[in-house]
C-alpha cells in the first residue's frame, strides 16, 4: 500500500492554479507515492487521516490565511486534534504583502495540532513571478521524496 500525499490548497485565480498545479507535479515526479488533490472547502478530516502527509497552500487574504482553508481548519481541527500528532506538512503562500500574519496563523493552527513542518513555509511574495511555479514543483518534489524515502 502506498503512501499518501494530500494536497489542500485555495486557487482563487491562474496563478494560485499554476502553484497548486506545480506542487502536484512535483509530487506525482515520486512513483512511490499516491497524490490526492483537494480544494479546502471540499477537503475534511477523512482526507487527513487517510494520509502520510499534507501540503497546505493559500493566498493571504487581508494579512491572513484564506478564509476556504481556515474553514478547512474549523471543520477538521477537533476530530484531527489527537489522532494527527506529528503528520508531517508542508505548506505554501501566495502574498501579495510578506505573508507573515498568514504565515503566524497557519503556524498556530499546527502547532495546536500538533503538525510538524518539514521544511520553512514557502512565501511567494510580491508581485507574480514565473520563479514561484518552480519553487512550488520543488516543494511538491521534496515533499514527496522524502515521504517515499521515510524520512518522514
Amino acid at each position: 500500500m502506498s503512501k499518501r500525499l494530500l494536497i489542500v490548497a485555495h486557487a482563487p485565480s491562474e496563478n494560485t492554479l499554476a502553484l497548486r498545479a506545480a506542487v502536484e507535479r512535483g509530487a506525482r515526479s515520486e512513483t512511490a507515492i499516491e497524490v490526492e488533490v483537494v480544494a479546502p472547502l471540499q477537503a475534511g478530516a477523512d482526507d487527513v487521516l487517510a494520509a502520510a502527509a499534507v501540503v497546505l497552500g493559500t493566498t493571504e487574504n487581508l494579512g491572513y490565511m484564506s478564509g476556504a482553508l481556515k474553514d478547512f481548519f474549523d471543520r477538521s481541527y477537533n476530530t484531527l486534534l489527537d489522532r494527527t500528532q506529528g503528520l508531517p506538512c508542508a505548506v505554501y503562500i501566495r502574498a501579495g504583502s510578506d505573508g507573515t500574519g498568514t504565515r503566524r496563523g497557519i503556524e498556530t493552527i499546527l502547532t495546536g495540532l500538533r503538525w510538524r513542518l518539514v521544511q520553512e513555509p514557502l512565501i511567494c511574495r510580491g508581485p507574480w513571478q514565473p520563479a514561484f511555479v518552480e519553487q512550488c514543483e520543488e516543494l511538491g518534489v521534496a515533499m514527496a521524496a522524502g515521504l517515499a524515502a521515510g524520512i518522514f
